[in-house]
């Protein structure tokens, strides 16, 4: 049984958030007036997201923002 707070502690990374947005990382940099390597480094956990630009991404991704997995893991 699957159960509210499975479901509320479901976390997805950045990289399949925006596969499942169907949106390629260009097309996510474009949106966000930002480079296509930063996206890359978000996706990898290299580079630390601003919160702002977090919260620009889950609504880009249409997700919760507490949905969203940071970083390696």
């Amino acid at each position: 049984k699957i159960g509210g707070d499975f479901i509320n502690e479901l976390k997805i990374s950045l990289a399949a958030a925006r596969v499942n947005a169907e949106l390629s990382q260009r097309e996510v940099a474009a949106a966000l007036k930002i480079g296509k390597q930063t996206v890359l480094n978000w996706e990898k956990g290299k580079v630390a997201i601003p919160a702002f630009q977090l919260e620009r991404l889950a609504e880009l991704y249409q997700i919760p923002i507490e949905n969203l997995r940071i970083g390696k893991r």
